[in-house]
């Protein structure tokens, strides 16, 4: 098990309860495969360096975690495909 950090932006345009079931949904996905979730920060609304899919701002969202370095292509995945999520990045620690 390894520690990662995971920054993701949300679209601006995602209402605020939706915006928390994407976080509950992808913590919850750290812990259904094994890992744990040690931290999450809301950046809440920052603007873009540069516009995304036609958008200038995004929520961040920072979350710590530890998980099996094999599942991370699998989450990476996961994200891409849900819908409004603009872009993610993962760093391991």
């Amino acid at each position: 098990m390894n520690k990662y950090e995971l920054l993701y932006i949300i679209a601006s345009d995602v209402a605020e309860e939706k915006r928390e079931e994407l976080i509950s949904k992808f913590s919850s996905y750290v812990e259904s495969k094994g890992g744990t979730v040690e931290g999450i920060d809301k950046w809440g609304m920052r603007k873009l360096a540069y516009p995304i899919n036609f958008k200038n701002e995004g929520f961040y969202v920072l979350m710590n975690m530890t998980i099996d370095a094999g599942e991370i292509d699998a989450m990476a995945k996961l994200m891409n495909i849900t819908e409004g999520v603009v872009r993610q990045l993962f760093v391991r620690k």
